[in-house]
């Protein structure tokens, strides 16, 4: 275990093909956006590389591009530290993100077929049954993957490349609230997946929006806890 405070088992296989830095680099960027590595840590270079099996250099220049994307703070004479994000961030960010889902949505409803829907429905018992078990890891992992669906079902190009562009830093707001939001996400997604089902594209972009909007207030209400 680092003594950084990464959990045991969390080290990820560097099984991705591509240069080593590559994967060093989604290595530590899935680490980050699961929160393994949580905001605010001290990110030792030898301890990171001793764990991931690769010499420091690959780490150092992996720490260098999460630095460049937002995702690590390298402070003069300190080191390298997962960023913090404000509270300001996070709500750009989720504020996106409610736009981008709202139209996918929308056109979901407008294109998709039977076989789209079974695929929501699908991925949605998958998340009930992670809410169930209490298994917030695999919670997150099912609403990635629904809300890919979705965008996918949407068949536009553009929305998609950029709703992938704002996927990884919405997992790392999701993440916190996943318990928090619990089983009443997945009621709000059977109603979306009901809109999309009757075609109904008015119906989707509305509840689509209610939805990311109770993720963004529950974001901020999870600050509000932590400070009260």
């Amino acid at each position: 275990m680092l003594s950084t405070g990464l959990p045991d088992g969390a080290v990820p296989r560097l099984e991705r093909p591509g240069p080593l830095r590559e994967r060093v680099y989604h290595a530590l960027l899935e680490l980050i956006t699961t929160r393994a590595l949580r905001p605010g840590q001290h990110l030792v270079e030898t301890e990171l590389a001793g764990h991931l099996g690769v010499s420091r250099q690959p780490v150092r220049e992996a720490l260098q591009r999460l630095s460049t994307e937002g995702w690590v703070d390298l402070r003069p004479a300190q080191g390298a530290f997962v960023h913090e994000p404000t509270e300001e961030e996070a709500d750009e960010l989720l504020v996106v993100r409610t736009l981008l889902e709202t139209e996918a949505a929308r056109l979901a409803a407008h294109n998709t077929s039977a076989k789209g829907v079974r695929k929501l429905k699908e991925l949605c018992a998958a998340g009930e049954k992670a809410v169930h078990n209490d298994d917030v890891d695999a919670v997150v992992a099912a609403n990635t993957a629904f809300h890919a669906e979705v965008m996918a079902l949407a068949g536009n190009a553009v929305l998609a490349e950029l709703a992938a562009q704002v996927e990884q830093r919405v997992r790392w707001y999701y993440t916190p609230v996943a318990r928090t939001r619990g089983m009443q996400s997945w009621y709000e997604h059977r109603e979306l997946i009901d809109a999309i089902a009757a075609h109904d594209e008015t119906a989707a972009g509305r509840i689509a929006r209610a939805h990311t909007e109770h993720t963004r207030t529950s974001y901020h209400d999870r600050a509000d806890r932590q400070i009260g």
